[in-house]
């Protein structure tokens, strides 16, 4: 029996097929497209795709544990939901899903409002799962790596309210740890939730500050305008998703993303190492260019 990664070609995915594997564990790895990413030679393929339904009682079937992460689509939740169904169907008692934090509370975010949706599934059929709800990703700023070098501006508009960024490497450790100890155990365990946060709150002005030191030059945070900032990812991918990461952003404003206290120290002792920075990510950043 083995564990089926969905999700294992993207960023979070791949980190946990390799660190599975590192741990010689049975992998199975979900694509739409045979040979889209090389993985390790212990990395069985298996080709389906969540909205078909045939290929994914393939899928699911001989597999013991599974670890689920939706793209952000306009179908997450249907494509959410029916892997869910069948994997109940086909007796699959040990699962980690990657939720988002504070779903219950950006209620007017699509994609936030469909991974609550998918946790009250969960948590209403009793399924034995761990659910993961992790902050903003760090990595999500080397999307914007270029533009902070070259106009001396960090332009995600986070605000003030502060955000615990977590390092998706941090995220991959605190999965495999669970998939891995679910995987293990003699039984189905009882359903977790964790949040997923990293050791220090940011706003968009220390995020700059940081940027400064490690550029050697200053760095000016642009500013909280979510239109200029839709419109912005408008200009280059689906008018919906700009919009999404539009609201998001204004919950960000709003809300922040941070967890309760204590949390910091329980994913440090369940992963067994410190939670990474973002001066480290950004040091990092820098100098891969």
């Amino acid at each position: 029996m083995s564990i089926l990664v969905i999700g294992a070609t993207g960023t979070i995915g791949s980190l946990i097929t390799q660190r599975l594997a590192d741990a010689g564990a049975e992998v199975k790895a979900l694509v739409r497209q045979a040979g889209k990413r090389e993985f390790p030679a212990i990395v069985t393929e298996v080709v389906a795709d969540l909205t078909d339904v045939p290929s994914m009682r393939v899928a699911l079937s001989s597999v013991r544990t599974l670890f689920l992460l939706n793209a952000v689509t306009p179908d997450e939740v249907t494509q959410a939901l029916i892997t869910l169904n069948l994997a109940r169907e086909a007796g699959i008692e040990r699962i980690v899903y990657l939720s988002v934090i504070h779903a219950d509370r950006f209620t007017n975010v699509p994609h936030f409002t469909g991974k609550h949706t998918v946790e009250r599934m969960i948590q209403s059929l009793e399924m034995p799962a761990t659910i993961l709800r992790p902050a903003y990703f760090m990595q999500n700023d080397r999307m914007v790596q270029q533009t902070i070098q070259d106009y001396s501006m960090y332009p995600m508009p986070i605000g003030s309210a502060g955000v615990s960024m977590i390092d998706a490497r941090d995220i991959a450790d605190v999965a495999v740890a669970e998939l891995l100890r679910r995987d293990k155990a003699s039984s189905a365990l009882e359903p977790l939730t964790l949040e997923l946060v990293g050791p220090q709150p940011l706003t968009g002005a220390s995020a700059a500050n940081i940027w400064s030191a490690a550029l050697g030059r200053e760095i000016t945070y642009g500013g909280d305008d979510v239109a200029a900032f839709e419109g912005q990812l408008a200009s280059y991918g689906p008018t919906w998703l700009a919009y999404d990461m539009r609201l998001m952003m204004t919950g960000i404003q709003r809300f922040g993303m941070q967890s309760t206290e204590g949390t910091v120290e329980k994913l440090q002792t369940l992963i067994g190492h410190p939670l990474r920075t973002y001066e480290d990510f950004v040091r990092e950043a820098v100098a891969e260019g």
